[in-house]
């Protein structure tokens, strides 16, 4: 303490504080004594720190030494160690305590726009936001019955040229054989070149295909106008499949160009019990490509109306496609021959002849790619030969035995109206399948 003894004096010497020397065993003087000669005063009138005896030194401490310093931390400890009796303990330092920094001053209130001040919501528009919401619930709901009501192969609803087929597939299909089975059945009535002629439907290849139309117009809708709708009777149309024969169509249309028009084909006829070359002849005749799709429409709409009127097709300038030579080719080739003579098919043991009275009731001659071949009317045929090949069975590759068929007659005589001697002219039907 400040004008006690120093620190670690031995008793024989006087304190920091005795002018007649200094302390034995510290390097400092005494603290609170009388400042060194030419020293700095410290604030308690000892020595500054940084100052030894004989004046003050750059840098606080004489040149090489360490700069003379408290012991202990850089302030006054109210606790000073106590010497032991090996001389005094460590000096433990003091904590400082960490400084805690101020808190940040608040920011000062903004003022609220005038936008986000809280309005009120006046009643109309509440309101109008009730009425909003039943609304969407009822549509919910009417969204809902629709789907219910609607649950079923061919939605409630569903109609087919104006016929309602709602209901299972089943139903759907039944329903259209009904309305229009027998419409689309009906021959349509055409006319060419001022002369009326019938074609039916199923000759020229058109039809209603059922299947088809109930498999397209099955299925969900879940469209909600569609749904909603059908709650209040609006219909759903779906399209009628008519399938066309292109290929059939085509050769329907050029027998009656050859029947209805002024012009005729060159052709060979059998109807004299020989064969007659018969030359053709320019004119008018009916143009099957123009008229294919007035033929479509008019079918289209008999199905639909159950009813048509009749339809003119158009004409053209047309020349023979078969000219004389090819009718010279044909009567040389098949006609001539075939006429010769007997034509005998066997099958099973039994045989049938064909000769003048009965080829003309089958044979006929028509123009494929511009050639003239023979046709074969097969109703005729099977009209001539009666019972003769009953009981007669043929092996098929299939390993299935069958009944003798009219193409199996024609294919055999085919070969036998080729022949030029009687043995070539008779033909047997293999009836073993090899």
């Amino acid at each position: 303490m400040p004008g006690g003894p120093g620190v670690g004096t031995l008793p024989a010497h006087p304190g920091y504080g005795d002018t007649d020397g200094g302390p034995s065993t510290e390097a400092f003087p005494a603290y609170g004594g009388p400042a060194a000669a030419g020293a700095p005063a410290g604030p308690t009138g000892g020595p500054a720190l940084g100052s030894v005896p004989g004046g003050p030194v750059p840098g606080g401490a004489p040149m090489g030494a360490e700069a003379p310093r408290w012991p202990g931390p850089e302030m006054d400890d109210p606790f000073p160690p106590v010497p032991g009796p090996g001389g005094p303990g460590p000096v433990v330092p003091t904590p400082v305590p960490t400084p805690v920094p101020a808190p940040a001053a608040a920011a000062p209130a903004r003022p609220k726009p005038a936008s986000m001040k809280p309005t009120k919501i006046k009643k109309g528009r509440s309101k109008l936001l009730l009425a909003g919401s039943g609304i969407i619930a009822l549509f919910g709901v009417a969204y809902g019955a629709g789907l219910l009501l609607n649950h079923s192969d061919v939605p409630k609803g569903t109609t087919v040229m104006g016929v309602d087929i709602g209901g299972t597939r089943d139903e759907a299909v039944g329903k259209l054989q009904t309305a229009f089975a027998n419409r689309a059945a009906t021959p349509l009535t055409l006319t060419v070149g001022g002369k009326q002629v019938e074609l039916k439907p199923e000759k020229a290849g058109l039809s209603l295909d059922s299947q088809t139309t109930v498999r397209n117009a099955a299925g969900s809708d879940y469209n909600p106008v569609t749904v909603i709708g059908s709650l209040l009777g609006n219909e759903r149309i779906a399209e009628a499949v008519l399938p066309v024969d292109e290929e059939k169509l085509q050769v329907a249309l050029q027998e009656l160009a050859g029947t209805a028009g002024t012009a005729t084909e060159g052709t060979i006829t059998f109807d004299t019990g020989k064969a007659v070359a018969v030359p053709g002849k320019p004119g008018s005749s009916l143009d099957p490509g123009a008229s294919a799709e007035l033929v479509k429409k008019a079918f289209r709409e008999l199905v639909a109306t159950g009813k048509t009127a009749p339809v003119e097709l158009p004409v053209a300038t047309k020349n023979p496609v078969v000219d004389q030579a090819e009718l010279d080719r044909a009567m040389k080739e098949f006609a001539e021959p075939a006429m010769s003579g007997v034509a005998t098919v066997k099958a099973g043991g039994k045989s049938l002849p064909f000769g003048a009275k009965s080829l003309p009731k089958i044979l006929s001659m028509q123009v494929v790619d511009g050639h003239l071949t023979e046709k074969y009317d097969l109703e005729a045929l099977k009209a001539t030969y009666g019972n003769t090949f009953d009981g007669v069975l043929i092996t098929r590759g299939t390993g299935e035995k069958t009944a003798v068929t009219p193409q199996d007659v024609v294919g055999a005589l085919r070969q036998a109206l080729r022949g030029k001697t009687a043995a070539e002219r008779t033909v047997t039907i293999n009836t073993n399948g090899s």
